[in-house]
């Protein structure tokens, strides 16, 4: 078969959109992530210019990003944690009713957003948002197990796409591949991405071309002759399908379809004459389908020779099609949802004549050797290519290397310049002396490991200490780009054998809350600790601007006229379009997440001062949603950090709303607040203003202004700080708040 570029194009240019190809989006809105402070659960505050120094140019931090939640099975989610806490010697059971089947994906925990898919587009927007306002550059999909994931890096960079149409940031993009043999993935994702130029405003360039970690040697010829055999998922409310023709009549027709060890893996077959959309001649439902069966659909007469066109739907479980990347089919053509894509499905005919299905469509032909050269030639000019060193010891082998997760003291990486260009940062290590090891046998090197041992403080796990090991260790050397494992694995299959290690129950790459490496912030546990933790080591690395110092002192008046606003600096900028509502599948004993609290979305905020008042503005996108509302856009203010507050908070405002007025509370602990006086607002449209009187804020008069403040809406502050990532809307986003000084 041959599918042109046009053809791969036009069908992932209509997943994507339009703007996925032009690179016609706006500049994005300077929010000023990097010049916000925060404090962390355990009191640890970020950085500030004035401690790291300003922005340094050509310091660019990578982080390990995974796609593949919910893309080898659905059922459970199976959480370590939890069955470890509910029976403590599970460990010792293989059999136990706890536990998922053997090499089933289990989780080590459960994010902040729940057991999701990866491609839950409201859980990428955060993402998104998240590692933005961190100063991450770019999320380096892992794809080193032979798989691709288009099902989930589609809705990534469409939804990375629409983020960036609204004026927000997103990182760019780039591939690990499989360390071994790499060719078929490289291929692959040259084919369906790079080459028809989908979305290069999200390609992560180094050196001046899309980076790929990938080994150029392997790029051979006979290496892209080889078999590109891979299966295909098939995706929750999406088909996949396969033109051929048939010589002569057949009574069955099917593929070969795996299940990823799942049992209880159903789909639904249906035979239709010509393409998609012609006359259904026979459709079949089937059930419990074994890992990698050959499943045929058999009809009552026999079909007589033709052009038909078979077709996956209502998946069930993890269901797919064994596929190949290569055009190697003349006389049909693969499709997804109803649209040709590049490729062939491994197609099964029980011809009428024969007693054995024949396979018509090899998802094993190889490409032509005149073909096999010009894609391998085609792909070595098109990327930079960084070798990846699968090793946690050895460190480089040659120049133009790059490692992924290296033990205390990592390497540095040099380029064919010599120059120091990569470095591993690492939150744990699945390793145990000079070993790989599965992480839930016994030393291996946790959160807590830090100067050659685990740290065996009770909470140790909080502090994140063997991650601040290393990324010391990386400030030191100071090299051009610092790649970070890792945000979202969250999830390891079940084994009983690892690295000729035996026990009856073990997890390689994720076990528990300790033994884990993710930075993403979790439920309970250490919350966003790693996150802003993070953060502040970006900072101490790439530098951090000052928060802008307030503008000349104005009195504004709260009439609803907001004109005497527009001259006020600095402007505090929130995200655009981050009120999405969610409504997603996740897994089984899930069902669906839904969440729509997201409702007035903050864009601008303004402070203003006076020697007798302080002034607060805030724009929203649309108008205003009543007063009424439950907590409704309120203005939290931090003056004094020793004082009683409220996850920082000495004073809040618009809990108790009036017609004309709102009350300025102040905190006596926690969520409990007393009355201080009435302050005067006014809402029109999107816009807001009030002014508090600074003395009820206990604001010395002598000394230069200073205080932080943050606005939130519709938030469920029984959750604390946490639910700042989740319910509503906050600006700025997370623990962040803004910041305004007078210059001293």
């Amino acid at each position: 078969m041959h599918v042109s570029r046009m053809a791969r194009r036009s069908f992932l240019a209509c997943v994507l959109g339009a703007n996925a190809i032009a690179a016609d989006l706006p500049a994005p809105v300077d929010t000023f992530a990097d010049a916000w402070p925060a404090t962390d659960a355990l009191g640890r505050q970020l950085p500030m210019a004035q401690e790291v120094g300003p922005p340094r140019q050509g310091k660019l931090v990578g982080i390990f990003y995974f796609l593949w939640l919910g893309r080898h099975g659905t059922a459970g989610p199976y959480d370590i944690s939890r069955i470890l806490a509910a029976d403590p010697t599970a460990l010792s059971k293989p059999d136990g009713s706890l536990w998922g089947p053997l090499h089933y994906m289990h989780h080590w925990g459960e994010s902040l957003f729940g057991y999701y898919f990866s491609d839950d587009t409201w859980v990428i927007r955060k993402h998104a948002q998240m590692l933005s306002d961190a100063g991450v550059d770019a999320i380096v999909f892992d794809v080193s197990n032979q798989l691709t994931y288009p099902e989930s890096y589609v809705p990534l960079c469409k939804t990375f796409v629409e983020v960036r149409r609204d004026g927000g940031r997103t990182p760019q993009f780039a591939f690990l591949c499989p360390f071994w043999d790499p060719a078929r993935v490289v291929a692959r994702l040259y084919k369906d991405l790079y080459g028809p130029g989908l979305a290069p405003e999200l390609w992560f360039r180094w050196k001046g071309k899309p980076l790929i970690l990938a080994d150029p040697a392997k790029i051979t010829p006979d290496a892209c002759m080889q078999s590109t055999r891979a299966p295909e998922k098939l995706a929750e409310r999406h088909t996949l399908g396969q033109s051929f023709t048939a010589a002569k009549p057949f009574k069955a027709a099917g593929g070969s379809f795996p299940t990823w060890n799942e049992t209880e893996s159903g789909v639904t077959l249906s035979l239709h004459a010509d393409e998609p959309g012609g006359k259904l001649l026979a459709r079949k439902r089937f059930e419990k389908i074994a890992d990698n069966a050959t499943v045929l659909l058999d009809f009552p007469e026999a079909q007589p020779a033709g052009t038909y066109y078979l077709e996956q739907s209502d998946g069930k479980g993890s269901v797919g099609w064994w596929s190949a990347s290569g055009d190697v089919y003349d006389k049909g053509r693969a499709y997804a949802d109803g649209k040709p894509v590049g490729g062939a499905r491994e197609l099964a005919i029980l011809f009428l004549d024969a007693q054995k299905p024949e396979v018509l469509v090899s998802s094993d032909a190889k490409l032509s050797r005149a073909a096999a050269e010009k894609l391998a030639a085609d792909i070595r000019g098109f990327f930079t290519f960084r070798r990846p060193q699968p090793d946690y010891f050895q460190g480089p082998t040659g120049p133009d290397q790059w490692g992924w997760l290296e033990v205390f003291p990592q390497h540095v990486f040099k380029n064919s310049e010599g120059k120091d260009e990569q470095m591993t940062v690492g939150v744990g290590q699945n390793a145990t002396g000079r070993r790989l090891s599965a992480f839930s046998v016994k030393n291996t090197y946790g959160r807590s490991w830090h100067d050659g041992k685990k740290d065996e403080r009770p909470d140790a796990v909080l502090h994140g200490y063997n991650l601040a090991e290393q990324f010391e260790r990386a400030l030191k050397m100071d090299p051009e780009f610092v790649f970070i494992t890792g945000w979202n694995e969250w999830i390891a299959g079940r084994f009983n054998e690892f690295c000729g290690v035996r026990e009856p129950v073990m997890f390689v790459d994720q076990y528990t809350e300790e033994y884990s490496r993710d930075v993403e912030p979790m439920k309970g546990g250490h919350g966003d600790n790693y996150y802003y933790q993070m953060i502040g080591y970006v900072r101490r690395y790439k530098g951090a601007r000052k928060p802008p110092p307030a503008g000349m002192a104005k009195t504004i008046e709260i009439d609803g006229d907001f004109s005497d606003w527009k001259d006020v600096l600095p402007e505090y900028r929130d995200d655009r379009g981050d009120t999405m509502q969610r409504d997603f599948v996740s897994f089984d004993k899930i069902g669906r997440y839904t969440n729509t609290t997201g409702r007035n979305d903050f864009v601008l905020l303004k402070a203003a001062r006076d020697e007798r008042f302080v002034y607060f503005y805030a724009q929203t996108a649309a108008p205003m949603t009543p007063r009424t509302d439950p907590n409704w856009m309120m203005l939290f203010i931090a003056t004094n950090a020793k004082a009683p507050h409220w996850e920082g908070y000495n004073f809040v405002v618009n809990r108790q709303v009036k017609d004309a007025t709102t009350a300025l509370e102040e905190c006596k602990g926690g969520w409990d607040w007393k009355p201080v006086v009435d302050v005067r607002y006014c809402v029109k449209g999107h816009e807001m203003e009030l002014a508090i009187p600074r003395a009820a804020l206990h604001l010395d008069a002598a000394a230069p202004l200073q205080f932080d403040f943050k606005w939130a809406d519709n938030i469920k502050p029984e959750n604390g700080a946490l639910d700042f990532f989740v319910n509503g809307d906050v600006a700025p986003n997370g623990r962040f708040r803004y910041r305004f000084a007078e210059e001293k």
